[in-house]
């Protein structure tokens, strides 16, 4: 079973959520599953259109009006 690698980019404005993805994803060559915590909702056009320019598979859950979790598998 793949451990799950968790980003906390809650607080954080766009693009800093992407970036920080983005840089898990280069210091983790392997196939890994990503749980992305984000509170700017802006995010979820950029994540989302990033996995699938990349193929990665990608779950969107609202936790509340100030949280989005994104479970992304690559």
């Amino acid at each position: 079973m793949t451990a799950r690698i968790e980003i906390d980019a809650l607080g954080k404005p766009c693009p800093m959520p992407l970036l920080l993805l983005k840089k898990q994803l280069k210091q983790n060559n392997l196939s890994q599953n990503y749980l992305l915590k984000a509170s700017d909702p802006n995010s979820e056009i950029d994540i989302t259109r990033y996995c699938q320019i990349h193929h990665y598979t990608c779950t969107i859950q609202k936790i509340s009006s100030d949280e989005i979790h994104y479970c992304i598998e690559v």
